[in-house]
């Protein structure tokens, strides 16, 4: 299966909240509560700066089969800030795809850290990606406590740097 990655268009804001909350509400099932999905993904609509939070992100779009599979956003500091997968994609190398390119981004501009807050269904990817938990936390979303794991990935000297 193929899958490809552009760059975000405004255009992509309402297909990217969907994925987020159908991540949130169906993936995401075996590790929060009911509550909690609730809590973390309202289900009240699209929020008016979601399409402006996508645009100030570098946001990547992957696409599969001629739909939008999955989006990944990071800053330019190395701050993966959304990492989101339609459920029916999960497992299909999407999350995979995206992540490749924020790295090599990440490489490109001589970054040497990476960081992120990765959900108890993000961490086991990350951990596969080399990442190391620096902390357990556990944050409130609309009166509900997740767990989630401040994590980070060292990338090493920047290019023309000598040990």
């Amino acid at each position: 299966m193929s899958v490809t990655t552009r760059t975000y268009h405004r255009g992509d804001a309402e297909t990217l909240f969907e994925i987020f909350v159908e991540a949130i509400h169906d993936g995401a099932s075996a590790h929060y509560t009911d509550a909690q999905r609730h809590a973390w993904a309202p289900s009240q609509g699209m929020p008016d700066s979601w399409p402006n939070t996508m645009a100030e992100l570098e946001t990547w779009v992957a696409e599969a089969k001629g739909e939008i599979a999955g989006f990944m956003c990071a800053t330019p500091q190395g701050y993966i800030d959304l990492a989101y997968v339609r459920p029916r994609w999960m497992g299909r190398s999407v999350a995979q795809t995206l992540y490749d390119v924020i790295l090599k981004r990440a490489r490109s501009t001589d970054l040497t850290r990476m960081t992120t807050h990765a959900s108890l269904m993000a961490r086991p990817f990350f951990a596969r990606q080399g990442w190391q938990v620096d902390e357990m936390e556990i944050v409130d979303r609309n009166g509900e406590q997740l767990k989630r794991f401040a994590m980070s990935l060292t990338l090493g000297a920047p290019h023309g740097t000598t040990l």
